[in-house]
């Protein structure tokens, strides 16, 4: 039995012109960390929602640990767990109070739901902060204090929403090792995050989704073998009377070049500001490094820099969504 089940899925808000999610299939298998990236507005959310029942579906199925969300919500909802991006503990309980609340909450005997309380501050490193109130927590603590909150009933399904968002690098680590530990005890997690490193790190499979639909689903790792050009060249260069366009066109035409791209991310900068140019490439690229700066000589370009890389997982998303700003 599959731990999350989504057939045909449609959900159309009113007075919207279109549908958020557009006839949305996938599985998950028990135990799997599944990663499930789009952009925003590509309909994560909303399928999140009909899964941990607060969206009610305009028409399709979705089940979790096979139980039909919008036939069995009350029953649903005893399988599964959230974390939420947002902190939102309880600010008038302390640490080990909104642990104990929870498993009340989800019908925990008193005996056991303070046995498990112990037992998962100790996991998360905070048997010393149970007293300490959510305003008195480092972000990553809280955190872990929403992920040991979630798992007080011990659900069968763990929905994580931007598991590592702000977090320093050492929080950062020791929550992917708890998603890592979940995934060995047979707990399923349904991971949303915009970090594809984090995505390919934890994710057994990933789900590509924009515009409410479902462009691709595999492995990490073979989603990134299915581009057209698994190794990179990227050239720091100041663009020359040309312009970054015409050097970025000249650079794409190379044989055994896929694609060129500006990996610019923020606003225009100076005329004489360096670019990155990142170049797709099919061939060996260190065959391409001396025509790749030739090419940008020609067009006036003074190029700084040469690296030579392999695509990730952001590429792909790259490549499936496109970059336009959402």
């Amino acid at each position: 039995m599959a731990a999350v089940e989504v057939a045909d899925l449609v959900k159309r808000y009113p007075k919207a012109r279109t549908n958020a999610v557009d006839g949305l299939s996938f599985t998950v298998a028990e135990g799997e960390v599944f990663g499930l990236l789009g952009p925003n507005g590509a309909g994560k959310t909303t399928t999140v929602g009909v899964l941990t029942t607060r969206v009610v579906p305009t028409s399709g199925t979705a089940r979790v640990a096979g139980l039909d969300v919008r036939a069995e919500p009350v029953t649903v909802c005893a399988k599964l767990a959230v974390v939420p991006q947002r902190q939102n503990l309880d600010r008038s309980l302390g640490v080990r109070d909104n642990l104990t609340f929870h498993a009340a909450y989800h019908g925990v005997g008193r005996a056991e739901r303070n046995r498990r309380a112990d037992a998962l501050l100790e996991r998360m490193g905070l048997s010393d902060k149970a007293k300490a109130i959510a305003d008195d927590l480092s972000g990553g603590q809280a955190q872990r204090v929403m992920i040991a909150r979630a798992l007080m009933h011990r659900p069968e399904v763990l929905f994580l929403d931007e598991p590592s968002t702000g977090l320093d690098p050492q929080a950062r680590l020791f929550v992917h090792d708890q998603i890592r530990a979940l995934r060995d005890e047979g707990i399923t997690v349904v991971l949303t995050t915009h970090d594809m490193d984090e995505a390919h790190k934890l994710s057994d499979r990933v789900g590509v989704v924009d515009h409410g639909r479902l462009l691709a689903l595999d492995t990490p790792d073979a989603l990134v073998r299915s581009l057209p050009g698994g190794a990179t060249v990227e050239l720091v260069a100041v663009p020359g009377p040309d312009g970054t366009d015409e050097l970025i066109a000249a650079l794409g035409d190379l044989d055994g070049v896929a694609r060129a791209e500006d990996r610019a991310t923020g606003p225009a900068t100076a005329p004489d500001a360096p670019v990155t140019v990142r170049l797709a490439v099919t061939c060996d690229p260190a065959t391409l490094l001396a025509p790749a700066v030739e090419a940008a000589a020609k067009h006036g370009a003074t190029v700084r820099d040469v690296s030579l890389g392999e695509a990730t997982l952001e590429d792909v998303f790259i490549e499936l969504t496109g970059r336009d700003l959402r």
